[in-house]
């Protein structure tokens, strides 16, 4: 099974929502930890531990001049305008490149070919008995978390139970890791923000069919708006959160709530059993 952890927007706990469910599941069944938030990943700084980190490159096109004749095709291809054919050489713009590797295919002198570009690393970790973490980083000055998230996703891509926690909002890192999976948590906090946001959640895990259910982090209790939107969405509240200084401060150490009090083991526990019906996979 492949599950994602979601949300509209940054600070509901998805994280820790994410490291707790893991944790809890790890000491039962062999579980791998995906951070997807390639932008600023931090689940390991609840599961420490030596890691093992390789590149992640993508191809971009390198122009033999030699054999170049500027007759533009190339750039009358390219949508995203990485490519700009001038009089006497062409420009070059490798943060708008997508590799798709086009411009090699449409070039009649044969005078583009492709060499591997790193964008950010890919690291793998065994923090924890039965718990493998596999995080990706963006280098500083690239845009492309698209092809890193593939990467780590690709990893994980045989093992048995994933958990892929997404980075926030709506925009293509989270919909690449949403991608092939199986049912999606999606975290939220009871704010007319936090229900602003979820909306636009619930609509691109529908786009995406990907089986979606509700936690209310942070929950003081007056949660009636957000349940009357998920009785109105048919949306299944699987977990609700309540607002508590003592979390706030076990998360703020770097700990984790299941591990500091075993008595949420079960709470979580019951989250995965309600994820694993939602997506239709059989205890």
């Amino acid at each position: 099974m492949k599950l994602a952890v979601a949300s509209g927007k940054g600070g509901t706990g998805k994280t820790m929502v994410a490291a707790n469910l893991a944790f809890t599941l790890s000491r039962t069944e062999p579980v791998t930890l995906v951070d997807c938030d390639v932008e600023e990943p931090d689940l390991n700084l609840f599961f420490s531990g030596s890691a093992t980190t390789t590149d992640v490159t993508v191809p971009v096109p390198v122009i033999d001049d030699a054999s170049c004749d500027r007759c533009g095709k190339c750039g009358e291809f390219c949508q995203y305008g990485a490519l700009t054919v001038l009089r006497d050489r062409v420009l070059f713009f490798p943060e708008l490149c997508h590799s798709c590797g086009g411009c090699t295919l449409v070039c009649p002198k044969r005078a583009i070919h492709e060499e591997p570009k790193r964008i950010g690393t890919l690291s793998v970790s065994a923090p924890l008995p039965g718990l493998n973490l596999i995080s990706g980083l963006l280098d500083t000055g690239s845009s492309r978390t698209v092809p890193i998230i593939r990467a780590i996703k690709e990893r994980a891509n045989n093992d048995p139970l994933v958990i892929c926690d997404s980075a926030p909002g709506t925009s293509c890192p989270v919909v690449e890791t949403l991608d092939g999976c199986d049912a999606c948590i999606l975290v939220t906090e009871s704010t007319p923000f936090g229900l602003h946001d979820l909306r636009l959640a619930v609509d691109v895990t529908a786009r995406l069919g990907v089986p979606a259910g509700i936690v209310i982090n942070r929950s003081d209790g007056k949660d009636e708006a957000t349940v009357r939107f998920c009785i109105d969405h048919d949306l299944e509240i699987l977990m609700t959160i309540p607002f508590s200084r003592e979390i706030a401060a076990i998360q703020s150490r770097g700990d984790l709530l299941c591990q500091v009090r075993p008595e949420w083991q079960k709470d979580f526990s019951a989250l995965a059993a309600k994820c694993k019906s939602l997506a239709g996979v059989e205890e």
